[in-house]
């Protein structure tokens, strides 16, 4: 199964050896996969609207960072409009600017930032909280070994890992979503481990809160929306009810059976 996913998790392969092209699509997996856990250091970008911003910037809040050059015709563009949904989804779902999201090309000759601001724009994307940027070819070199994301140059362009890494606040690799298309779910899940389960700590009545939002936030695939469901919260105070109840009972009863030896 993960083969099959890796496989539609690279741009059309042009290798003309079949064999070889399993090795790479395993190799570029088991990168990316082993990239995580690892911390991403600090780099700066030239930002398309806001000059320069660093990762340092965006920490205290999970990260969402994508990878795509602005001359790709089919998976680039569904990637960012997938995420654009999700990423509207989240905000609903976790409160509007509880993550941060940055697109980066590394077609350095070609993904300026003004073709970097022309793509958000013809994708719908970007935003307060998302941001596109360029950089030069050192940087993206090492940007691209630290989230673990493979990309080859072909005839038709370039052959990349179709993948939206998700760092915590403090900029450790927490998980890796692949494919051009996915269910805002893929993204928010991961998000809402981070902002609920882990921002505060769990012993607070702000962490107390966040643990009951983590649990009691779902997904409703009909309106493709997260809702906050009094189904656990409810059960929980009618079992705590219950178990009181039984409590004092048994309390009672025992006084009452000491009374009755007393006399």
């Amino acid at each position: 199964m993960r083969r099959l996913l890796a496989a539609a998790w690279l741009l059309a392969m042009a290798l003309s050896s079949p064999a070889r092209a399993d090795t790479r699509v395993d190799t570029a997996l088991n990168v990316s996969q082993g990239a995580i856990g690892s911390g991403v250091p600090d780099f700066t970008f030239q930002s398309a609207d806001k000059g320069k911003i660093a990762l340092r910037d965006l920490r205290g809040k999970p990260l969402l960072v994508t990878m795509i050059y602005t001359g790709c015709a089919d998976v680039c563009p569904t990637i960012i409009e997938s995420l654009a949904v999700a990423a509207e989804t989240a905000e609903d779902a976790l409160g509007k600017g509880s993550f941060n999201i940055i697109t980066i090309g590394f077609d350095t000759r070609n993904d300026t930032p003004d073709r970097m601001r022309s793509f958000a724009r013809a994708h719908d994307a970007g935003g307060s909280n998302w941001y596109f940027a360029s950089s030069d070819t050192k940087t993206i070199s090492l940007l691209s070994e630290a989230l673990g994301f493979n990309y080859f140059s072909s005839a038709g362009g370039f052959d990349h890992m179709a993948q939206v890494t998700i760092l915590d606040k403090n900029g450790t690799i927490y998980e890796q979503v692949y494919g051009s298309s996915f269910e805002p779910p893929t993204i928010v899940e991961p998000l809402k481990q981070l902002v609920f389960g882990h921002q505060r700590p769990a012993f607070s009545l702000a962490g107390l809160s966040d643990r009951v939002r983590l649990f009691c936030t779902i997904y409703d695939r009909k309106t493709g929306r997260y809702y906050f469901s009094y189904a656990l919260p409810l059960s929980i105070f009618i079992g705590l009810g219950s178990l009181l109840g039984i409590l004092a009972f048994l309390i009672r009863e025992a006084r009452k059976s000491a009374k009755a030896k007393g006399r």
